[in-house]
């Protein structure tokens, strides 16, 4: 059985036979298979829930590159979840896949830069990271940068910009945002609500001509 014949299986909810096809391609290293065979010991798909197991697998597929889960493994190590708590790694790890673009993975490695977990706490980096994710269309960055924009934990205040991001976020349902919106709104003078109107129309504009990677597709993603 191809990868693809099992992500069919695995997508008509044959999770026994998905393991079938993926596994032999896990041990014999493939690290997209070896991803998927952690995600159904994690969920119990096909098998037992192991996270233990499922963790393993996540590992021996992020040491192969794979950034789905190395974001996976680095979450887990976060939430000591099928392996002993240990923040360096985490860290260390949601870094790996935040650099080969992972948004799940940048969001995560702001959380703890922010929080100072396993690292020197950092808020321009954490900004940094939250932003990159923002802009790839991550509505949980979004509603974070524009709180954190509103003049939040030592964060410089960019009324303009907090307006665009935790517009943003609301529309995708992030209903926190608001919360911190609506103050937003009322300091902000005529010309600040034109110029994050422009900002906004520009954003949405570049965010839907963006598209994630095919290989994002149907992965569980863990938080820490």
């Amino acid at each position: 059985m191809s990868a693809q014949q099992a992500f069919e299986r695995y997508q008509q909810g044959d999770y026994s036979a998905a393991l079938a096809g993926w596994l032999p391609k896990a041990e014999a290293g493939d690290p997209e298979s070896q991803a998927w065979v952690g995600s159904l010991y994690e969920y119990g798909q096909g098998v037992p829930i192991d996270v233990a197991e499922a963790f393993r697998w996540y590992l021996r597929s992020a040491e192969g590159g794979n950034r789905l889960s190395q974001n996976n493994v680095g979450a887990m190590y976060g939430l000591g979840r099928g392996t002993a708590q240990d923040y360096a790694e985490a860290a260390r790890w949601l870094r790996a896949a935040a650099e080969q673009g992972d948004s799940h993975a940048m969001f995560n490695l702001a959380v703890l830069v922010g929080k100072g977990r396993g690292v020197p706490v950092d808020m321009e980096e954490a900004v940094r990271w939250y932003r990159k994710a923002a802009e790839l269309g991550h509505s949980p960055s979004q509603a974070r940068l524009g709180y954190l924009l509103c003049g939040n934990e030592g964060v410089t205040k960019d009324r303009v910009e907090a307006f665009v991001w935790l517009t943003l976020a609301a529309k995708h349902g992030a209903g926190h945002a608001l919360a911190s919106l609506e103050p937003i709104v009322e300091q902000m003078s005529i010309e600040e609500k034109r110029a994050a109107q422009a900002q906004l129309a520009a954003r949405e504009g570049a965010l839907a001509r963006a598209a994630l990677p095919a290989t994002d597709a149907g992965m569980p993603r863990n938080a820490p």
